[in-house]
Parts: structure tokens; sequence; C-alpha cells
């Protein structure tokens, strides 16, 4: 029902006109199934990449729902699906009058990353906002921004909506080709693991399923979430969390293919506060949500996370490096004075910036002698880290100095003691899920950390989402069943292979990860490891982090070649640039990055047969390229060197046997 004119012969008043609209809408949305979308009405307007290959275009229902799909080169990738925002005391997904089109505007945005997988980078996209009126006059904008590598949407109230300041729901779907495979993280139960620190982003991925299966543990997924339709790879984020905003999670939808959003559980709270976002003030904008489209490559080298996170907040040095750090293949009870020392001498032997000193410092090593080891690391010009237990009531975990940072007057306090003892930064562990409240605390964190130029890392925490842009602080954050995993049961270790050959096409595509690699003696006496030596070398270059803190311990590094750590010390503590070169989720991968004018390329086979890898001369430039190559051999603990050269027309081809891997260092 479009409009209602008339009633008879008698003119009807334009409010009741607009009450009789709301009612027929709202009637025919009651009774309308979520399949409705299929039967989209006439375009209403799109907008397209710039180079044309992408498009998005907008439409309404028969319930007044805006509806949206997406094609790439004219193929249809993401199907008619919803968009709507519901809050407490106002639904802008349903019975919704189409209020016009903004003409589209060019977005162009140069930034640069101190660290990350790309210093200077460049965005470019096209923007459109499509507006929407229900019968109160209340109007939500949906704001698209399209780029050659994706496109994302967010939701904008420019002015007040009386009863809206905390939203429920989110009415966005995302349906994919019902014969579409899937890399999907499942989403924890709050409250569950170790001391109740779940959810932390740290379940294995499901990989290569068909879109449909159900999240085994009934909370849906996290994100990003990665899906191939034939030639057209799609990867789902979301980006640019401010205060009030909730971290979101995909929800298994009705039918293969189809996947809704949903906010975090009640128990993934900060002490007092609530879980369901909340709208600070007006204007207000949601998170975007993001749709990196193309081949994997693009899909893969995409910096959407970061480009359409906000500049930076404060004016704070970012100092990315390389760490020693003694915790995962020795334990809490190796956080003691004398061990640390040894591994400040480690850190200062191999050129690497930081030492962390993990968990229990404070009773185990001491104020008094933690100034000392801050001291004695000066002089070697190496810089000390410090861990820190984020809780708080969420969960249980004893270690220590904990409860120490939950509020402004506290977090001062510790920062200006740590800032005094000249530490360089905090690695901050166990939070507690995706809870606005919780997300208001890691922004807490974040500023009030920023005035004493200390670096942060966060632990057992939630995806990053573009953060490190806007806080050039925060070097990394784990959000990942990191090595860690692998040293505590033996069915981990036996997940490593692809559980890494998936990480960077998924998990660190857009935003830092701290896994903690490079295992490449032994993980213990308790758990065999079942990757190769050369494999453990490999992710030093596969895998991104603003700080890397590396595994491998003082007296483990003293038993690989000579040729090894000096590919270590060679390695930049920051990429200037990331190259896909080849691989498939889970089974192989090869990266190439450059810093300081070189290039460094890392490969790993996940799978049980050996495969051959082919580098062209053309992606590093072309002319002739010539190198030092690292490959599995017969150097202990299983290493083997040599020079290699290729050019145009002469490409070099590596055979990697199972679980093998590969490092080349180019001139």
């Amino acid at each position: 029902m479009a409009e209602l004119p008339e009633m008879g012969r008698v003119r009807v008043p334009a409010r009741v006109r607009r009450v009789l609209l709301a009612l027929s809408g709202l009637l025919c949305a009651a009774w309308l199934p979520a399949q409705a979308a299929d039967a989209l009405g006439d375009v209403l307007g799109d907008v397209a990449s710039p180079d044309g290959g992408i498009r998005v275009e907008m439409s309404r229902d028969a319930g007044g729902r805006p509806t949206w799909r997406l094609l790439r080169e004219g193929r249809e990738v993401i199907a008619p699906s919803l968009l709507g925002l519901v809050g407490e005391g106002a639904d802008l997904s349903r019975a919704l009058a189409f209020a016009g089109a903004d003409p589209v505007q060019v977005v162009a945005d140069d930034y640069e990353l101190a660290s990350g997988k790309r210093r200077f980078n460049q965005y470019r996209a096209n923007r459109r906002v499509f507006r929407w009126k229900n019968a109160q006059g209340h109007e939500l904008a949906i704001a698209w921004q399209v780029s050659n590598d994706g496109a994302a949407f967010r939701y904008e109230l420019q002015q007040p909506v009386p009863r809206m300041r905390r939203w429920q729901r989110d009415a966005a779907t995302f349906r994919l080709p019902a014969d579409a495979r899937a890399w999907l993280q499942p989403m924890s139960v709050p409250k569950t693991g170790f001391a109740r620190t779940n959810p932390s982003y740290e379940e294995f991925y499901l990989q290569d399923v068909p879109v449909g299966t159900p999240a085994p543990l009934d909370h849906g997924w996290v994100f990003p979430a990665l899906f191939r339709a034939g030639a057209d790879w799609v990867l789902l984020s979301e980006g640019m969390l401010r205060r009030g905003d909730a971290g979101s999670r995909l929800l298994d939808g009705t039918r293969p293919g189809e996947y809704t959003l949903g906010f975090p559980d009640e128990r993934e709270t900060f002490p007092g506060g609530g879980a369901t976002p909340w709208i600070e003030s007006f204007p207000w904008r949601s998170a975007w949500r993001i749709v990196a489209v193309g081949g994997l490559g693009t899909v893969v080298d995409s910096t959407l996370g970061t480009d359409l996170a906000d500049p930076p907040a404060v004016q704070v040095a970012s100092v990315p490096g390389k760490a020693s750090w003694s915790w995962p293949l020795l334990g809490d009870d190796h956080t003691v004075f004398e061990v640390q020392k040894d591994f400040v001498d480690y850190a200062a032997r191999m050129g690497w910036r930081y030492t962390l000193v993990d968990a229990l410092w404070d009773t185990q090593i001491g104020e008094a002698r933690m100034r000392e080891l801050v001291e004695y690391a000066r002089g070697k010009g190496v810089s000390i880290l410090v861990w820190y237990n984020s809780a708080g009531s969420w969960n249980d975990a004893p270690q220590t100095p904990r409860d120490k940072l939950l509020d402004h007057a506290g977090r001062q306090r510790e920062f200006a003691r740590m800032r005094d003892m000249g530490v360089a930064g905090l690695k901050i562990d166990f939070f507690g899920g995706d809870g606005a409240s919780m997300i208001a605390y890691y922004l807490d964190l974040l500023e009030d950390a920023a005035p004493y130029g200390l670096q942060l890392n966060f632990h057992g925490a939630t995806l990053p989402r573009g953060w490190q842009r806007t806080w050039p602080h925060l070097q990394t954050m784990e959000a990942v069943r990191g090595l860690e995993f692998a040293t505590f049961n033996q069915a981990d270790a036996d997940r490593t292979p692809d559980h890494v050959a998936t990480l960077p096409f998924v998990r660190n595509v857009f935003d830092p990860m701290d896994f903690t690699p490079l295992a490449m003696v032994k993980l213990n006496d308790r758990v065999q490891r079942r990757t190769s030596a050369a494999f453990e070398l490999a992710q030093s270059v596969l895998l991104v982090s603003g700080i890397q803190h590396y595994a491998e311990t003082a007296d483990g590094m003293t038993q690989v070649p000579e040729y090894v750590r000096q590919f270590l010390r060679a390695l930049p503590e920051s990429w200037d640039d990331s190259r896909f070169i080849d691989g498939y989720p889970a089974r192989y991968a090869v990266f190439a990055r450059n810093g300081g004018g070189r290039w460094f390329v890392g490969g790993v086979n996940a799978e049980a047969a050996p495969r051959t890898v082919t580098l062209e001369a053309e992606a590093f430039g072309g002319g002739i390229q010539r190198g030092s190559l690292i490959t599995n051999g017969g150097d202990a603990p299983g290493f083997a060197q040599r020079r290699v050269e290729f050019a145009p027309g002469r490409p070099l081809r590596l055979e990697l046997p199972p679980v093998g891997g590969f490092v080349l260092q180019l001139d």
C-alpha cells in the first residue's frame, strides 16, 4: 500500500494516512517470513566500487524492510538480505518508508600504520547514504562504502529517537549461496574454560564446511568469518567499536547460507554494566559491518579493517618489535629474576627490542628486583613488558597482579608506577567477553595508558576490530587459539598444522594476532610437536603482530644453526608491505612481506602429502631475484640452507614435505 490519498469522498489528513500506512506495514511484516527478502521490490538505488567490479543494490520488501544484495562482476554474491535497527522503544527495521538516497560521494583516505601488514595505506571508496523513515518520522540512515575489495555498511541516527538509548537487535542478515563453503570459529560459552575466562576467541576453526553447519557450541560464530562460493571469496567482519558498542557475532539463520547478527550474552559484562549496546549521544553511528569480496588474494590482502577505523584518538608513540618470553615453554615457575635476566640477555643477543615478564612477577620477583631487572635490561638495549590480570570478578584466574586496573584512579596509579619503573608496556589478560560495558573497559585502558606511553597487548580477549589504528599503542591482541594450547595436550598439538595454515586467511587478515609462534626444538616432555622446525620458522613471516612474542627459549635458540639465528635477527620490527603469493585455507599458505626495502617470504604445507609451490620473479618487481632459502633438511633440528636465483620465465619451484615449511630472504 504505497499511499492512501482518499477514503471514499473524504480527504484523509496526512497524520492519519501515516498511521494507516504504518499499521498496514506492521500487519504485513507480522506475517512475513524471513524468506520474503527474496521478493525484492524495485531497486531504489545502488553504489558501486571505483572500478565498477562490486555493486550494492538497496531495495524495500513488502513489509517495509530495507534489503540489500551484493554483486561482483555481475554475479550475485550476497543474495537479498535484510537491514534495520531495533531499539528498546522503536523498531527501525520494518514498516519503513524510503526517504531517498544521497548523491554518491568519493572517499579518499591515505594513512600510515607503524605496525601491521602494510605501513602506507590508501583507501578509495564510493559512499552513499540511504534514508528511511518510520510512521513517526524518525529517520534511519544506512551508509554504504564500497571499495574495490569489498563493501561496508553502518547505521546512522542524526536526531534523537525517543526511547532509543539502548538497542536490542541488529536486523541485518547475510545470505550466501547455499552451496558455499565456510571457515568458521565457534563462539565459546561464557564463563567456561580455564577459571571461567571464556569467551576468548580461542576455539579451533571448522574448516571448509558447508554453510548451514550448525554452531557446535550453540553461541554462534566469531568474526572474521570466511566463505567461498565458486570464484568468489567473502570475509565477514566488523570494525570500529566505540564506547557504547558491543562486539557482535554471526548466528545461524533459518536456511543454509543465511547468517544473522547476534549481540553478546548477558554474562559478558563489566560488573555493574550491561551487555547490549547503548547510544551515548546523537548524532550516532554504529560499528561497521564489513564484507570483503574478491578472489582469495584480494580478500587476504585487504586492509578494510583499518581503512574503516577512526584516525588516531591520541598522540602516542607506537613502538613495535620482537620479544623474548619464557612462559609458553617454561611456565609460571620460571618467572623469577635469574631466568628473566637470562631472557633479557637472549633478547639482546638476537637484537630484539623486548622481554616479556609474565604472570606472578609481583610475588616471584617483586617491585624492587623488577626495578633492578628493568635497569639491567636498559643497559642491554632491551625494554621490559609486564603481565597484568584484567579481573575483576568476571573470572577466577588466580594469577597476579590482579584487581589493579578496574577504575580510573587505579589505572593512573599503576600506569604511573610502571612508567616510573621504566616498564615499556603491559600485557593484560583474561577479559570477560564482548558486552558493551566490557568494550568500554578496553577503551578505558587504552585511553588511560596513552599519556604514560605504555604499549599494550590484550590477551584472553576479543578481536581488535581496527583499534590498532585509532590507538597506536595497541600493538597486538590474542583472540586466537595460540601456540600455548599445543603445549597443554597432544590433541591440540595434532591440530597445529592446519590451524596455523588457516590463520593468515581469517583471523590475521585485518588485525594483529599474538599467536606467539616459534617452537623450533620441542614443545615439552609431555607433548610431541606435529610441525617441522622449518614450519615453525615460517610462522615468523606468515603471522603478523605489532609485538611478536617468540616462544622459543634461550636454550632452544642455541640448538638451531647460526643461519637461522641470523634470519631471525634480520627480520624487520614492522612490515612496510605484504602480499599473498599462494595458498588455500587449512592446506598451505605462502606470503611475502617487505621491510626495510627487502622481501621476506614464508610458506607452510599443512597437509600429509608433499606440495610444490612456485615463486615468480614478477611478484617481487621482476628482474633476477637472488636470496637465501631455509627449508627442511638435515641440519639439527631439521633445517637446510642454500642460495637461490630466479627470474622472469625461470620461476623458483620448491618441494615442501608434509608439514614442511620455508623462509626466503631476498637480497
